[in-house]
């Protein structure tokens, strides 16, 4: 099994996010080890892409893999295209709380802020 690491994404995971995506990872008993923040874009959302975030035990074989804190990024290669320059942050507001995504790339967006255009 191969495991691509590249330089060429810029993904930045906020410590206020870090903290978090650990606890999501220790309920799910995954260890940072292998396991770790599966950060993908899909079609669909209002505007066209959505952000998607899900802990995997282990990367697939054609995942980009990134250093976290204390964790890994897998990042597939159809999502990276979209990824680089994405900071991800976890905000608690009056509304609630959650991941959000500042995307420098995204040539529109909606008030989700979990969907944008590219």
């Amino acid at each position: 099994m191969s495991t691509s690491t590249t330089s060429d994404i810029d993904l930045t995971v906020t410590p206020n996010a870090a903290v978090e995506v650990k606890k999501f990872m220790e309920a799910e008993g995954v260890t940072g080890v292998e396991g770790g923040l599966r950060v993908s874009v899909q079609s669909g959302g209002c505007s066209g892409f959505k952000y998607s975030l899900v802990i995997e035990d282990k990367h697939a074989e054609d995942d980009f893999v990134l250093n976290g804190d204390g964790f890994h990024i897998f990042v597939d290669p159809f999502s990276a295209q979209y990824i680089s320059g994405v900071t991800i942050d976890y905000v608690t507001s009056m509304q609630g709380s959650g991941f959000t995504f500042k995307n420098p790339n995204s040539t529109g967006g909606c008030g989700c802020g979990s969907s944008f255009t590219a």
